[in-house]
Parts: structure tokens; C-alpha cells; sequence
């Protein structure tokens, strides 16, 4: 007659069978990193430099964000039209004016903090992480996330500022617009003069 399992072996086989879903962060969790990195290069801004807080954020905005679905998400219908090539060049420059939108813009720390207010459900099997960056010498401001899972894992595909403007949204505006008007090269060079500007301290919202 074969013996029963007992129960720590049992948890042992299917913590073993399970890693990934044991380790993986949830969705407010993957926010909440992304939180901590920004508050570090926040508190550092002024020994880091601004090449320094590109070096420190890039690899938490690569981790948090789906990347790949925003670059598609914000060319628009044009987007289809791109060679292979150039969607790859493309996916590269958009991960390259995120992180500098955020090491353009968080230059120094006055104490801010970011607080995690909670999470809901959203359509389409997305959550909303909504969050407060609380500035005591400012406004606060209201940062809503939404996240999906890729391959089993939450990442971020939209910002609402304010907790209604879509970042994702203004941004197909303005880069679509562009692509149309202007042509690929004509918006890979709108991209490196707004990460130029932003390498400059010039960083107020962009406009193509």
C-alpha cells in the first residue's frame, strides 16, 4: 500500500513545479518598484548627474512597462506600414524618450514621496494602480496606471494623469500626426531633439 504524501513534501513539490507564479510580483508591486527607483534617482539627481539617472531608471522602466504594445500602441494605423527595420528602431528611440522624460524631469528631491492609494479592476482583464506623488512644497499630483499581464507577468501600458489623461493618448497624437506628416526619419528626429532637450534641462511637455 503506498504511504501518503505528507503535507511539507507536498508544498515542496509545488513550490518546485511553480517558481514563476511563487516569485512574480503583482501589479501593484510592479508599480511600486518602479516607485522606489524613481524616488532613488530622485534623492541622488544631483550626484547622478543627468546621464546618471538615465543608467539608474532605464532598467526599471524596461522591467515595468510593456514597452513593445506602447511603441506600437502610440504610431497609430501608420505604424503597419513600417519595415521590420524601422519598427524595431522605432520600439528602441520610444524606451529611449520614456526613460529620458523621467531623468529630464526628476532633477532633484524636495521631500516627495509616492503613496499607493489602491487597486481595481479595469475592461479587458486589466487592473488600475492608482497612486499620489505628494509634494509638500506643490500640487500633488494623481498617477492612475494601468497594467496587463505579458506571458504572466504585469506590466504598465498607460499613465492617466490626473486620474483621466491618458499619457498614451497624447502621445498617439502627437506621434502619429507626425509619422503622417513628416515620415519616419521626420519623427525619429522630432524624438532626439526632445531627448536633447531633455538631456538640457528644457524638459516642459513636448510638442512635435
Amino acid at each position: 500500500m503506498a504511504r501518503p504524501i505528507s503535507a511539507l513534501l507536498l508544498t515542496s513539490l509545488l513550490l518546485v513545479a511553480c517558481p514563476a507564479v511563487a516569485d512574480e510580483p503583482g501589479a501593484t508591486a510592479r508599480v511600486e518598484a518602479l516607485h522606489v527607483a524613481l524616488l532613488g534617482a530622485m534623492k541622488d539627481a544631483t550626484t547622478l548627474g543627468y546621464t546618471g539617472r538615465v543608467e539608474r531608471i532605464a532598467p526599471a522602466v524596461e522591467a515595468s512597462f510593456d514597452l513593445d504594445f506602447m511603441a506600437r500602441f502610440v504610431l497609430g494605423p501608420g505604424g503597419k506600414d513600417l519595415s521590420a527595420a524601422d519598427q524595431a528602431r522605432w520600439r528602441d528611440a520610444f524606451a529611449r524618450v520614456t526613460v529620458a522624460t523621467y531623468a529630464g524631469r526628476f532633477t532633484g528631491w524636495g521631500g516627495e514621496e509616492f503613496k499607493t492609494l489602491g487597486q481595481e479592476p479595469a475592461a479587458q482583464d486589466t487592473v488600475f494602480v492608482r497612486t499620489m506623488l505628494d509634494r509638500p512644497k506643490d500640487e500633488d499630483v494623481e498617477l492612475t496606471y494601468r497594467l496587463h499581464q505579458v506571458g504572466g507577468h504585469w506590466r504598465i501600458m498607460d499613465v492617466f494623469l490626473k486620474g483621466t489623461v491618458s499619457e498614451l493618448a497624447l502621445r498617439r497624437s502627437d506621434y502619429s500626426s507626425v509619422l503622417e506628416r513628416d515620415g519616419f526619419s521626420g519623427l525619429a528626429d522630432v524624438l532626439r531633439s526632445r531627448i536633447a532637450d531633455l538631456a538640457a534641462g528644457r524638459a516642459k511637455r513636448e510638442q512635435p
